[in-house]
């Protein structure tokens, strides 16, 4: 992927000084060109289109956003109650993912998503144990964002 990004910059900058005007439209007229080229010729790269993978972190970004709103108006709406109803408590949650880098951005999305915490993660990197503010409440959601967040994850990660 680094590779198709420096190809890109340099079929700019070689349409940027093939023109009358050396300046910066120009030289994006060519990363677009390069653009179109590379989309072309991707089948002979060993890797995948690099935008293909930028577009996939815009919707784990997107995704992360969802749920960190979500988990908000939940968390929000628990503290806000007159009397403070919680059963705090661990939880262990099994991924898929697979590798360090996966299933330390897993936990790390689930770190910033408010109401819960991964306390552990075992050391054969499939299974998380999680503290809940509230596990009656929050278990379910949590698992259900895990899901979304292991769809996206595997999306920017995976070459398939």
């Amino acid at each position: 992927m680094p590779m198709q990004i420096l190809i890109n910059l340099l079929i700019g900058v070689v349409w940027m000084f093939l023109q009358d005007t050396w300046n910066v439209l120009t030289f994006f007229t060519g990363y677009l060109f390069g653009i179109l080229v590379l989309f072309i010729l991707r089948r002979y790269m060993p890797t995948k289109f690099y935008l293909e993978t930028f577009i996939a972190v815009v919707k784990l970004f997107i995704v992360f956003i969802e749920q960190l709103f979500t988990s908000s108006v939940v968390v929000i709406r628990q503290i806000t109650q007159p009397k403070l109803n919680i059963s705090p408590g661990i939880f262990s949650l099994e991924t898929e993912l697979e590798g360090e880098l996966e299933v330390s951005l897993l936990a790390l999305l689930m770190n910033l998503t408010p109401g819960s915490v991964v306390v552990e993660v075992a050391p054969d990197n499939k299974k998380f144990f999680i503290h809940a503010m509230d596990i009656t409440a929050q278990k379910e959601s949590i698992f259900h964002s895990k899901e979304k967040f292991e769809k996206a994850i595997k999306r920017v990660t995976r070459y398939d």
